[in-house]
């Protein structure tokens, strides 16, 4: 069967299929919006924290996808809003910070799962399409070791204006070190 098809079997139990995302990166948003859609979802694409919480209030949505960092704010403030106003709510936190705590807030502020990006579609609707009492299946093919260092790296350097002195600090290695990683291509 069909992947595509599953995922429609799956999403026919639920009768409220609408869906916020949430991210503010525009290029990934859209392409996760538009393949939500291709599946069944009647989606909301927002890039800010206030347009989120302002949905969260009116009509908050049965799912959401959620970026963790935002230029306005937070992703784990819509996750507890959301769950104030629908309980039943299934929402992911999508982030390039992939860490413990943040895991741990995540879960505690009522997200199903959190996903280091970038994250699969199929990952993010098992998620989200996963039965309330049990785990998400592991994702088909998880990013390696490598390529999640390097992601964080990135990130990093992405945060401190691309300014190689002030990330190296930050991430507690040498300069030079840090230049020799930011000249190789992306690992598998």
């Amino acid at each position: 069967m069909d992947y595509t098809v599953k995922v429609h079997e799956k999403l026919k139990s639920f009768e409220d299929k609408t869906c916020l995302v949430l991210d503010d990166d525009g290029p990934f948003c859209q392409r996760l919006s538009r393949a939500l859609t291709q599946r069944g979802f009647l989606v909301s694409a927002i890039s800010s924290v206030s347009e989120a919480r302002a949905i969260a209030r009116l009509n908050p949505p049965a799912f959401a996808v959620v970026d963790l960092r935002l230029q306005d704010g937070s992703g784990l403030d819509v996750v507890e809003l959301l769950h104030q106003h629908r309980p039943e709510a299934r929402a992911v936190i999508l982030t390039g910070y992939g860490a413990i705590a943040t895991a741990v807030a995540a879960v505690k502020a009522g997200a199903v799962d959190y996903l280091s990006k970038p994250a699969d579609v199929e990952d993010i609707l098992n998620a989200l399409l996963a039965p309330a009492d049990s785990k998400p299946t592991p994702p088909e093919n998880p990013m390696s070791a490598d390529r999640v260092r390097w992601e964080h790296i990135q990130r990093v350097y992405e945060l401190c204006d691309h300014n190689v002195s002030e990330t190296a600090r930050r991430l507690n290695m040498h300069r030079r070190t840090l230049q020799r990683i930011l000249a190789k291509r992306a690992p598998r």
